[in-house]
């Protein structure tokens, strides 16, 4: 048996990009970061993780539409890494996360308050969250 879940609260760095497949599937994608702090006073020292998202269908499409650089997001999803060639015919790979669930947290760093030509996010659920019948998490 295996798992292979990831699980983030994070800030995006960039506004969401979106595409479609040839055969029109969407797929948005985002850098996220996660910071972690340590130490007190003079002593206090941070360091931030960066993680690239993909998103793909509806899911991607309203990620696109709401989400934007600062917005807290969390979400759950699946490692994956790929390879292509570059131009130079060298075998890249990269690694990001797949995204399952995607819940919108708060507004922009800055106060949470959104403008008022901003629209307010989704009230659908639509990733699934934490509620799912099937959630293999035991408590």
């Amino acid at each position: 048996m295996s798992v292979n879940k990831v699980i983030l609260l994070g800030r995006l760095g960039a506004d969401p990009e979106l595409r479609y497949t040839q055969s029109g599937q969407a797929v948005c994608t985002f850098n996220m970061a996660t910071s972690e702090s340590w130490g007190t006073g003079d002593d206090r020292q941070e360091r931030t993780e960066w993680h690239r998202i993909v998103v793909w269908g509806r899911k991607g499409e309203v990620s696109a539409e709401y989400l934007s650089k600062g917005r807290e997001v969390f979400l759950e999803g699946r490692l994956q890494t790929r390879k292509w060639q570059d131009r130079n015919g060298q075998d890249r790979y990269t690694t990001e996360i797949v995204a399952r669930d995607v819940q919108f947290i708060g507004g922009a760093r800055g106060g949470g308050q959104r403008s008022s030509n901003e629209p307010p996010p989704p009230e659908e659920d639509f990733g699934g969250g934490m509620n799912d019948k099937d959630d293999d998490i035991p408590f």
